[in-house]
């Protein structure tokens, strides 16, 4: 028992290492300025366009307001757009108002902010607003009464909100490619995800790092992410089909996609305790039986090419025939009677049942083609 909390504790110790050094790098970042690479120009023309109607072809002066709403408009998911507008709209309207019609009474300063603040707000709540129209009436309340407003201006700023509102939801309905295209560079990108962390165990057990091993948990443990990020692409993606008239073409793809986060979820995790166990069996100074890092790393392959098919907009089916040869591989392993390497088989042929249901078999074909372990010697 002893020895096996020391051995533990070697795992602990790299697992601590690992994490520190696993925290974001320039190459993550840029990958994620990449992937809001999209949002952030689309955000940049709304904001010039609702600039140019509201200044130049409505003449309003420094209208700030217009390319303010149709930024916040559009940086958030579409699946609420609609409703943000309104309520970015109806918000504007109730904080600008309060704080034209209170400032050129009472004046601008520290009080002055605040009694705006308390109404405009108070105002929104009894309209029945959301969490959003409230802080917008807040917020734009404060924006007004901080720059001392020419009276009788509220109504040329909520054109403003409604410029930029408008020009958000044209932006989001005539280019909506990015969160068309997202499920699917999402689903690859797990399914990536899945190869590289058990090609990563593979090698921690062929050479025995416990370091090496803790890095690829450390790894295995930040996946929750890309989770997050496909079931967002996903119900981005369908938002998008009944929103956008230029989408309908796209929506069985879509869908598809949005069909795969199940089984995707499943595979990760069961990636995350494969990854676990072979960390066990490292750190305990103990080696996998012959075979079994070759069938990892096939599966491994496999998740790859499911990945690729996934990026290249084919469908994941072309993977099955490599998922169902790792299958049959399986039952062929050689059998011990280690409990902890018992555990790494069957979390292995777990991860084939998984990747069955990400090329589209059901559950129950994908454990009826697994064929039964060979038996203990």
């Amino acid at each position: 028992m002893d020895d096996y909390l020391r051995s533990d504790a070697r795992v602990l110790d790299a697992l601590d290492r690992a994490w520190e050094s696993s925290r974001a790098g320039v190459s993550t970042r840029l990958a994620r300025l990449r992937s809001r690479a999209f949002l952030v120009v689309q955000c940049a023309l709304a904001a010039g366009v609702a600039w140019f109607v509201a200044s130049d072809l409505l003449a309003h002066q420094t209208p700030f307001f217009a390319p303010i709403v149709a930024v916040v408009c559009l940086g958030i998911s579409y699946g609420q757009r609609l409703r943000r507008v309104v309520e970015v709209a109806v918000g504007v309207a109730v904080g600008v108002f309060t704080a034209d019609l209170f400032v050129s009474v009472a004046g601008s300063g520290g009080w002055q902010i605040a009694v705006v603040v308390l109404v405009a707000m108070s105002l929104a709540t009894l309209v029945g607003g959301g969490p959003i129209l409230v802080t917008q009436a807040g917020v734009q309340g404060i924006v007004v009464a901080a720059l001392a407003p020419t009276p009788g201006q509220a109504f040329v700023r909520w054109t403003d909100a409604l410029v930029g509102g408008a020009v958000a939801l044209v932006a989001a309905s005539i280019a909506p490619q990015a969160p068309l295209r997202r499920p699917r560079v999402a689903a690859s990108q797990a399914a990536r995800k899945i190869s590289e962390l058990l090609r990563g165990a593979a090698a921690s057990a062929e050479d025995g790092d416990v370091g090496a091993a803790a890095a690829v948990l450390a790894s295995a443990r930040e996946t929750e992410s890309l989770l997050r990020e496909l079931r967002t692409a996903a119900d981005e993606g369908l938002s998008v089909l009944h929103s956008s008239p230029f989408s309908r073409r796209q929506a069985g793809g879509v869908r598809k996609m949005a069909d795969l986060i199940d089984p995707l979820d499943l595979a990760m995790r069961s990636t995350r305790v494969l990854v676990r166990k072979v960390t066990v069996v490292v750190g305990r100074g103990e080696r996998l039986p012959a075979g079994y890092r070759e069938s990892i790393d096939e599966l491994a392959d496999a998740a790859d090419l499911i990945a690729r098919t996934l990026a290249e907009n084919a469908s994941p089916e072309t993977g099955r025939k490599a998922v169902l040869k790792v299958a049959v591989g399986t039952s062929r392993l050689p059998r011990t009677d280690n409990l902890v390497v018992e555990t790494v088989l069957a979390q292995l042929r777990s991860v084939v049942v998984d990747l069955l249901q990400v090329t589209g078999v059901d559950v129950d074909e994908a454990i009826a083609a697994l064929p039964r372990e060979r038996p203990r010697a």
